[in-house]
């Protein structure tokens, strides 16, 4: 039976792997990396980074690369759902190919996943959906890995919760509804629109701090923390300015509101 090692490979730091990652990678016979194109380049080169910086002959595993099908971005509202739903089917016809030509059937394979496969990844879900199609049979395991969001608290040296207060991930598209109601701390995720500055601009904004940071644990990491109405703006420009230079940018930030602040 061909086996697959779902692996978290961290923020982006090839030191990020956890010791049960580094084994699973020694382990694998064949990776399937998922390319996205010219644009980000350097997403394939650092997957690559990590097989150098823990194999101990690269050689002797192979690596498989192939084009990620491209999702319908301006997708928004009822539609994105079914957006999503046609980027995982096609992207789980592409990944029944890779294991069913390129892995023996005693095989073992492995898929290199940013952060944690087990959040805001749709690794699993895609093959789940193989799984159930029925065009080739395999087992899986998911190995842990650092997410973004653990990298981005531990840079900024601070917690991501605090004494008997919940803390919410949420995204961009979600976010642009509104802060939360409930909770002080929210972490956001997958932010391409930029929702917090339709806060930074409100009043909402006098009580939000915000520990922002981009290209978490590579050699281009950036980071931003203060006050959001103070700092908000130098975000929206630092972000551009490093998406224009490299072609795209993988950014996450934690928002909390102080003490005593309105809505706390």
């Amino acid at each position: 039976m061909r086996h697959i090692h779902v692996i978290g490979i961290g923020a982006g730091d090839p030191e990020h792997l956890t010791l049960q990652a580094v084994k699973a990678v020694r382990g694998t016979d064949v990776f399937f990396l998922l390319d996205k194109g010219a644009t980000t380049a350097d997403l394939l080169r650092l997957r690559r980074d990590v097989l150098d910086a823990h194999l101990p002959d690269p050689s002797a595993h192979r690596v498989v690369s192939v084009r990620d099908p491209e999702r319908d971005r301006r997708a928004d509202g009822a539609a994105y759902p079914a957006a999503v739903d046609d980027w995982r089917a096609r992207r789980a016809e592409v990944c029944a190919e890779l294991i069913r030509g390129e892995l023996s059937e005693n095989g073992v394979g492995g898929f290199l996943v940013w952060g944690d496969p087990a959040l805001y990844d749709s690794t699993l879900a895609v093959l789940d959906e193989v799984l159930a199609r029925g065009a080739v049979e395999f087992t899986y395991d998911v190995v842990p890995g650092v997410s973004s969001v653990s990298a981005l608290v531990a840079r900024h040296r601070t917690g991501l919760t605090r004494v008997g207060r919940p803390v919410q991930i949420t995204t961009g598209r979600l976010l642009a509804g509104g802060f939360p109601e409930g909770v002080d701390d929210v972490v956001v995720m997958l932010d391409g629109q930029q929702a917090f500055r339709q806060l930074y601009a409100s009043a909402e904004a006098e009580g939000l701090e915000v520990y922002w940071g981009a290209y978490l644990g590579t050699p281009d990491e950036i980071l931003v923390s203060g006050p959001l109405a103070r700092v908000g703006p130098e975000i929206e420009r630092v972000r551009a300015e490093a998406r224009e230079r490299k072609g795209w940018i993988m950014d996450t930030y934690l928002l909390r509101r102080r003490p005593g602040a309105a809505g706390s």
